[in-house]
């Protein structure tokens, strides 16, 4: 196993690669969309995610304002998109329109989904943290919508179909090989009889 050498590089916020995410809010009648890669999981019960976002950005008020949104996971085919999404404000033009995106109603939040993602999460917000650049609005997971060609015969959902990407220090990448599954590390080996 390789050893590195490392030299301090100051302080930032380096981690990667993060999801590249596109974030639906507003309403399915006004619908906008910011680009996100500050966002995760922060606990599984309840099902719990957060996106932080800059309070100059168009979309900030309209996510304080409704409590609402949706993270749609976005894929190599929605790679543009979500470039030109995040560079773009929806304060200047319909943004969902000019990429051929269509805003879709959701299941559980008045928020509205994107119809290309194969994987949308409903979410309402819970709390907000103010940090800094960034506001953290906390939310919970109301609905999770996923493309029915992912899930297999026996109702498993095979993320690896989606073709996700990722966004990793100013680049996207396509999400590469399998490596293991959890787990892989301490399962036992079959014995061969």
């Amino acid at each position: 196993m390789k050893k590195y050498v490392k030299e301090e590089f100051g302080v930032g916020a380096l981690l990667a690669p993060v999801p590249s995410v596109i974030v639906t809010c507003g309403t399915l009648e006004s619908p906008n969309a910011i680009t996100i890669a500050w966002t995760g999981i922060v606990c599984s019960n309840p099902a719990m995610t957060y996106i932080s976002v800059r309070p100059e950005r168009y979309s900030y008020e309209l996510i304080k304002k409704s409590g609402e949104f949706v993270i749609n996971l976005t894929t190599e085919e929605l790679a543009a998109a979500t470039d030109f999404i995040g560079v773009r404000s929806g304060r200047d033009m319909d943004k969902l329109k000019k990429c051929g995106l269509t805003a879709a109603p959701s299941s559980a939040v008045s928020a509205p989904s994107l119809l290309e993602s194969p994987v949308s999460l409903e979410c309402r917000v819970s709390n907000m943290l103010m940090l800094g650049s960034h506001h953290m609005f906390l939310a919970s997971i109301e609905a999770v919508c996923v493309a029915r060609e992912l899930l297999d015969e026996n109702g498993r959902l095979c993320l690896e179909k989606a073709g996700l990407i990722a966004y990793s220090h100013g680049e996207y990448f396509s999400l590469g090989k399998k490596l293991g599954s959890f787990g892989y590390s301490v399962k036992k080996k079959k014995s061969r009889r």
